[in-house]
């Protein structure tokens, strides 16, 4: 696995690189989240150099974690910048999502395209995370945990998104959180001429699947697809369906 130094930062990433590739991905995790959020049949995923990283204070990157959507922003593009990426198509899971937003706005060069993945254009977060973060949090990582997945999802992998957000620095996870609470850009979406996926689950509590629904109505080349049953995790409580999904969005942009 990769690690590039930005600044004070050491950016770890995982690279898989098709020698036949027409697209360049960025996978970009949510709060409290790493690179390992990400299936392998998108990590993989066929006809594409795909770059999954670990923001800083994450997984394993060091540094410090940042409290904006916007820092997050600049410190991809620097990161960009640094392993020769001129350009690519972002894909961001929930905070990830807020991020590949902001990209697309303030740097639309760097953009190819957005793969908005259970995310929204607003990220309000409830008090009791926000709260329980300094409170409680052991009993609030159980809380996110539980609203961050949909019907029936296989106990391993609740056990192991668990395990990886109790890893986490709390004050890291906090910044995230209070990241996405200031994040909005509602009134905004129409500026992004980017071609847009935007990828919701139908049991999402964190994010709702009616965030998803605006996100693709204001995008002007925006397309929605819902997952039916599927919560906060939708590209790991049914990877195939999400890479299809990425797969098949792909090919109609090389057209």
């Amino acid at each position: 696995m990769p690690e590039q130094a930005i600044g004070e930062d050491r950016i770890y990433y995982a690279v898989h690189q098709d020698p036949g590739a027409r697209h360049t991905l960025i996978l970009i995790h949510g709060a409290g989240e790493s690179h390992l959020v990400w299936p392998g049949a998108l990590r993989n995923l066929p006809g594409a150099n795909v770059y999954a990283l670990d923001l800083p204070g994450h997984g394993r990157s060091r540094g410090r974690g940042r409290s904006s959507i916007a820092a997050y922003a600049d410190l991809i593009v620097n990161w960009m910048e640094a392993v020769g990426l001129p350009r690519a198509i972002w894909v961001g899971h929930s905070m990830g999502g807020a991020i590949a937003q902001w990209a697309a706005l303030h740097c639309p060069e760097r953009v190819a395209a957005l793969v908005l993945v259970a995310t929204g254009a607003r990220l309000r977060v409830s008090p009791l995370i926000l709260e329980g973060l300094r409170a409680d949090f052991p009993k609030t990582v159980d809380l996110i945990t539980e609203w961050s997945w949909g019907a029936a999802p296989p106990a391993r992998l609740v056990e192991e998104g668990r395990r990886l957000l109790l890893a986490t620095d709390p004050a890291v996870i906090e910044g995230d959180y209070r990241a996405c609470d200031a994040f909005d850009v509602m009134g905004r979406l129409g500026e992004i001429q980017a071609p847009a996926l935007v990828i919701g689950g139908t049991a999402d509590r964190m994010t709702p699947i009616k965030y998803a629904e605006y996100l693709a109505a204001h995008i002007p080349k925006a397309e929605l697809v819902r997952v039916e049953g599927a919560g906060h995790m939708v590209m790991l409580e049914q990877p195939e369906i999400v890479a299809e999904a990425v797969r098949s969005f792909l090919d109609r942009i090389s057209e």
